[in-house]
């Protein structure tokens, strides 16, 4: 079978010289990475949000999907039921069964022209399966291989790992909690990071393969994301010698930077960190004598009455609506914001303003409007051009593009080997 999609893909190839990967999705024409294909062996945050930079911004990203039953995050329940939609968007799929000879063997076939192979297996996995660096970059010496762990080379390397896992490794999890109560961050940071940060790489070995017309290894890993997100505070600690405390005990540096509870029993969060902020606190809310006290008149003075202080701007707060008091915060350029739920984002007037939000698929059926890259490249598009897929939504055409006859794609579908 090898053989035969070797030849057919020679043919193929030769009848078309001028076609590129990314021809057949011209949505993608002007997007940074056209031109460029990823094959994604990934599954769950990391892997995919890997793949999801990259497809946002205009590759060809063909996530492969374990056949017959697929990417298990399709499945999930809990408050990871949105993880297949959120990070899988803009991405094709095919069912392939890698545990069998042909469905190797038509694995490598994709591998032949691809530009980048993305996989966050556990450790060994890709090697026992025939999907290695060492194998696959012989097949493809031009081949970006990135390789998403939970560790990156050390006496760590062959752990198994989790975001959560590595958040209390890592000391993130001592910093979000109280002290004696350790709490994981409210979003899979690390697993996001993580896959960002591969996506970093693969653009960085991109741009040495111009230069070098070679591929690379590159990666990323948990645990050292993890401990990038904490640096900040090793290095606080490295200063001051004095070892970091969680963030709810923390040591101040500003004197109010705080939440505050309205007359309508919300809460709202200030941050006076500068002398300006505080005239403009003080005269907003008509505390003009503040302003002249002898006790406020900086902010290193600020933090020594910060009883006092607080107290003083808790009964101001009390004494408006949320909406009011935001109102006047935000007319005078002081930092602050309501606290939020996840749900209050999708109304959320700014992220609705500019696209910030793209309506998205469902797996169960439905839409939601999610968010999309932070970020933007002169005026393109980098939303939404196709749907989270179904499995194996594209299995025919890649299968044919990559060498399979009609009747090929039948029976290995029937035998399960493809999905």
């Amino acid at each position: 079978m090898t053989q035969d999609i070797l030849r057919r893909q020679k043919e193929m190839k030769m009848s078309d010289q001028s076609q590129s990967p990314a021809d057949a999705d011209a949505a993608t024409v002007d997007l940074p990475l056209s031109g460029i294909r990823v094959l994604e062996f990934c599954h769950t945050i990391m892997g995919p949000s890997c793949g999801l930079v990259l497809a946002d911004l205009g590759a060809e990203v063909i996530k492969v999907e374990p056949a017959p039953l697929g990417d298990r995050t399709r499945n999930l329940k809990g408050f990871v039921a949105g993880t297949f939609a959120y990070f899988n968007r803009n991405k094709k799929s095919i069912g392939i069964d890698l545990k069998s000879e042909e469905g190797r063997a038509f694995a490598h076939a994709m591998i032949r022209d691809a530009d980048v192979l993305v996989e966050n297996y556990a450790p060994g996995t890709a090697e026992r399966i025939g999907l290695g660096y060492e194998e696959v970059s012989k097949l493809n010496p031009r081949l970006i291989y990135c390789t998403l762990k939970g560790f990156l080379p050390g006496p760590y390397e062959t752990r198994p790992a989790l975001d959560e896992v590595v958040q209390y490794m890592a000391g993130l999890a001592y910093m979000t909690g109280e002290p004696g109560k350790p709490m994981r961050a409210g979003a899979s940071i690390v697993d996001i990071l993580g896959g960002v940060f591969g996506a970093m790489a693969i653009l960085t070995a991109l741009r040495q393969r111009d230069r070098t017309g070679l591929g690379a290894k590159v990666g990323s890993a948990l645990f050292e994301t993890a401990a990038f997100l904490v640096g900040q505070h090793m290095a606080g600690e490295a200063a001051t010698g004095i070892p970091a405390k969680p963030m709810p005990v923390r040591g101040r540096s500003w004197a109010i930077y705080e939440t505050f509870r309205t007359g309508d029993d919300e809460i709202v969060f200030v941050g006076i960190t500068s002398d300006r902020h505080w005239a403009a606190f003080c005269k907003a809310f008509g505390q003009e004598a503040l302003l002249t006290d002898p006790r406020y008149t900086t902010n290193e003075k600020r933090l020594t009455e910060h009883g006092a202080l607080q107290a003083i701007i808790a009964g101001i707060a009390a004494g408006y609506s949320r909406q009011a008091f935001m109102d006047i915060l935000v007319a005078n350029a002081i930092p602050a914001a309501p606290v939020a739920t996840p749900g209050d984002l999708f109304e959320d007037p700014h992220l609705n303003a500019n696209n910030w939000l793209v309506e998205t698929s469902l797996v169960r059926g439905g839409t939601a409007k999610l968010p999309r890259l932070p970020m933007f490249v002169d005026e393109l598009a980098l939303g939404i051009r196709m749907q989270p897929p179904t499995l194996g939504e594209h299995t025919h055409e890649l299968a044919t593009r990559h060498g399979l006859s009609d009747e090929d794609v039948k029976r290995l579908l029937r035998a399960q080997i493809l999905a």
